[in-house]
């Protein structure tokens, strides 16, 4: 959906969709017959920017779908199940992290003229159906908030960097307040 400022005001409009893009499906031969249904399993790209920061799914990786369209008197009901590849970094020790998961999720896809006053409605346009803004907002709602390689993870340590679970006996000598730092090598040996 892309944001305007026409006179002032703020209008909405929906991206057009792309008839090339292997995530767009001609729903045609379903015609506006209440009840038919189509099924469909396919593999096709992962378009880029599915994720955030620290995980999300690469750019091109393999997306398996298994899809089950079923004309409705208001639209197209679309049941999606994927399987995606995710990538990404552990937030405590920033070790790479790579899984699979499967994102289950059902939209309903209005024709045209069919709730018009429902602007963020997902539309049939002609008869394609453009999967990618649900397959998107289904696996950013599935993503872990904070990705971790285990559960467990210890992370890092705070003052050298070294990944605690390699090493989880490291530490480190007990730190010295600067204030008295000049007084360390002075003993009671030392007295006259």
């Amino acid at each position: 959906m892309t944001l305007s400022n026409q006179g002032g005001g703020i209008a909405m409009s929906s991206r057009s969709i792309d008839p090339r893009s292997e995530l767009v499906f001609d729903i045609h031969e379903l015609g506006r017959r209440a009840g038919a249904m189509k099924e469909l399993t396919v593999d096709v790209p992962a378009p880029d920017g599915i994720g955030n920061d620290v995980i999300g799914v690469p750019t091109g990786s393999p997306v398996h779908l298994e899809l089950q369209f079923e004309a409705v008197v208001e639209g197209v009901l679309v049941t999606c199940d994927a399987d995606v590849q995710l990538a990404g970094e552990c937030a405590r020790c920033l070790t790479e992290i790579r899984s699979n998961t499967r994102i289950d999720s059902q939209e309903l896809f209005l024709f045209p003229g069919k709730e018009p006053d429902d602007e963020e409605a997902n539309r049939v346009e002609g008869d394609l159906i453009d999967l990618e803004p649900v397959l998107r907002d289904a696996v950013v709602l599935d993503l872990p908030f904070i990705p971790l390689c285990r559960d467990d993870c210890a992370g890092l340590c705070p003052e050298c960097g070294a990944d605690l679970n390699s090493d989880p006996e490291h530490g480190h000598a007990e730190k010295i307040d600067p204030r008295w730092a000049d007084l360390a090598s002075w003993s009671t040996d030392n007295e006259s």
